[in-house]
């Protein structure tokens, strides 16, 4: 007997999930919010599905999570839904304004790229400009090579670092993975990283170096 071919991308696996759990997932229209730990349910469904691997089942989450039209379900009060469509529990204000600004941030970089192509494309249609000499000075304000000079501001202590007792499933932890820390739990460690998931429902792999203790609450 011949075995299934395996999904290769998160496009495929979506697109399987909404036809497994129509409840839960979807391609297009509006996203529904994902029960916090939807992906250990899943782990547990799709454990005879060869297809579909843990690691391709974990990037597909973060890229379902991370898309516009996934934030944009994220609203105060609303409920999220287990891989049956069921109610599960609502969402929280601090919730919905993480998925805010996650969504904001992500526009942001959206309209910035644009912009930087849309100028390197006039920039090529423009004639070279006259190189700088070389004795010329520095804007005010700033070292060699346009650097800003460092703040001689004191700089905040630190939050703690993870123990290797702290290192296990259920810990309350932040992690940056932008501008600011955002508030997670870790769900799994693993040989190759540490899985934690955010208050939005993303789950992500990070080293521990990259966390820090933490105390806020989640639902």
């Amino acid at each position: 007997m011949e075995q299934p071919e395996k999904f290769s991308n998160s496009k495929e696996v979506i697109a399987f999930l909404a036809e497994s759990f129509p409840h839960c997932f979807s391609t297009e229209g509006e996203a529904r919010p994902l029960k916090i730990g939807i992906f250990q349910d899943l782990a547990a469904r799709l454990e005879q599905e060869e297809r579909i691997s843990k690691t391709l089942l974990r990037s597909t989450l973060r890229h379902y999570t991370n898309s516009w039209r996934y934030l944009h379900s994220i609203k105060e009060g609303a409920y999220r839904v287990d891989l049956d469509g069921n109610q599960d529990a609502q969402i929280e204000k601090e919730h919905a304004e993480h998925a805010k600004q996650q969504l904001d941030e992500s526009k942001a970089k959206a309209a910035e790229k644009r912009k930087a192509k849309q100028k390197a494309s006039g920039e090529k249609r423009q004639a070279p400009r006259k190189p700088r000499p070389e004795n010329a000075e520095a804007p005010a304000g700033r070292g060699k090579k346009g650097t800003k000079f460092k703040s001689d501001r004191p700089s905040k202590t630190p939050p703690a670092k993870l123990t290797d007792a702290d290192m296990k499933s259920g810990t309350s932890v932040t992690v940056k993975l932008g501008k600011a820390p955002m508030h997670a739990v870790i769900t799994e460690v693993a040989k190759d990283g540490i899985h934690v998931q955010l208050d939005s429902g993303m789950v992500v792999k990070v080293n521990a170096d990259a966390l820090r203790l933490a105390n806020s609450k989640r639902s």
